[in-house]
């Protein structure tokens, strides 16, 4: 393709997902450009350019509405859709036949769940936006993983119609729905701007945070949560991986050289842990002060007999009592705590693999190596690897 690709991104860039991918289409671009861009900055509402006149070539796009579907099937242009909907992605829709990215909510909704067992609560409940495909998914699947280990969820409807979804009038709805809550008890949330909102009505019903109830959301959209009060936990999603590869599908795509419709999968990495979810909420006092020093610790070069020490029980009474409310061993606990730091170091970090090593408690490099491979199916250099390249399917 001869002329500079100019592609529309239909990409709401309120939200840190959707600013995450962004970036990373713009190092795919500069790497392999020149692009030109079309960005309509905004929320979930976006206008779709006129691509002839413009000179379109490819678009990436969430589809929110009808107009904007029936504009980019007629441009005819390659495409990119985010998050396609249930009936979307139906054979006989039109829709289904584009190349889609989606977050994987569920693997997200289950490490959210998981994140908030591990802190020890026992009773649960979700809180989603109405007719958001993904927040569905979240829905979801979190119910099941949390019914899977034998609790009940309790999720909140809320306002179908959207005036009834104003924050002013849904603001006392909301309150008078968590003053309801069982407690202490772990929240979900479809995202970090509820997970925000939900802050702020405990903060108007005088619910203490974390103690009372906890909150994870999903995105990590930094300054959301950083404005938080108290900071929101969240799951981080590969947003900027996906978006670099969703670039590179397209570009692909523009040069005729893939024509098959394919799916790419923004994964969950890990939960961001903030004040909000930072608790252990245990009714055993030794078993929730060795799980907060194993937490505390995890990155120096302890063992379980520094934890036995810093509890003054028994190894034995310890190691059962421990095994009995957390479902792990006390080493198991520490291996966790320690690989889950280790994958936010090759997240976020470019550092070498033995500095990683150290970082996260571990006297030697190949050691590491080893545990990682064994917990991980891989080594910690092909995980940062797959960060970019990621899993796709073809659709």
């Amino acid at each position: 393709m001869d002329q500079v690709p100019k592609v529309a991104l239909l990409i709401e860039t309120a939200r840190g997902y959707g600013r995450q991918m962004l970036r990373g289409i713009v190092k795919y671009a500069r790497l392999h450009g020149p692009w030109g861009f079309y960005v309509t900055p905004g929320d979930f509402e976006q206008a779709v350019p006129k691509m002839r006149q413009w000179g379109g070539t490819g678009i990436i796009a969430r589809i929110a509405t009808p107009p904007i579907a029936d504009a980019i099937l007629e441009s005819k242009l390659p495409t990119i859709a985010l998050d396609l909907t249930e009936e979307q992605l139906r054979p006989d829709h039109p829709l289904s036949q584009l190349s889609e990215v989606a977050s994987d909510s569920a693997s997200a909704a289950r490490m959210a769940a998981a994140h908030l067992m591990q802190r020890g609560f026992r009773q649960f409940a979700f809180v989603g936006i109405a007719e958001r495909v993904w927040s569905d998914r979240r829905e979801t699947a979190f119910v099941q993983a949390i019914k899977t280990a034998g609790f009940d969820v309790t999720v909140y409807r809320s306002p179908r119609q959207a005036a009834a979804r104003r924050w002013e009038r849904e603001h006392p709805r909301l309150i008078r729905w968590l003053e309801g809550l069982p407690k202490p008890i772990g929240v979900m949330t479809c995202n970090d701007d509820r997970g925000r909102e939900v802050l702020e009505a405990c903060q108007s019903a005088g619910i203490r945070v974390p103690e009372e109830l906890a909150v994870v959301g999903v995105d990590n959209d930094e300054l959301i949560c950083e404005l938080a009060d108290p900071p929101l936990s969240s799951v981080a999603l590969n947003a900027e991986g996906v978006g670099y590869r969703a670039a590179q599908l397209l570009d692909r795509m523009m040069r005729r050289r893939w024509r098959k419709p394919r799916r790419l999968v923004a994964e969950p990495l890990h939960v961001v842990t903030r004040r909000s979810s930072d608790i252990i909420s245990l009714d055993d006092a030794e078993v929730a002060m060795a799980l907060r020093y194993i937490h505390d610790h995890a990155i120096d070069p302890i063992q379980v007999d520094n934890v036995v020490r810093h509890v003054d029980l028994s190894r034995r009474n310890l190691e059962i009592r421990f095994q009995d409310s957390v479902g792990r061993t006390m080493h198991q606990e520490l291996q966790r705590v320690r690989l889950e730091r280790a994958k936010q170091f090759l997240t976020e970090t470019n550092i070498a693999i033995p500095e990683v090593a150290e970082a996260v408690g571990y006297r030697t490099a190949s050691y590491f190596i080893q545990v990682f491979r064994a917990s991980c199916g891989m080594t910690p250099a092909q995980y940062r690897r797959s960060l970019r390249e990621g899993p796709s399917q073809t659709a």
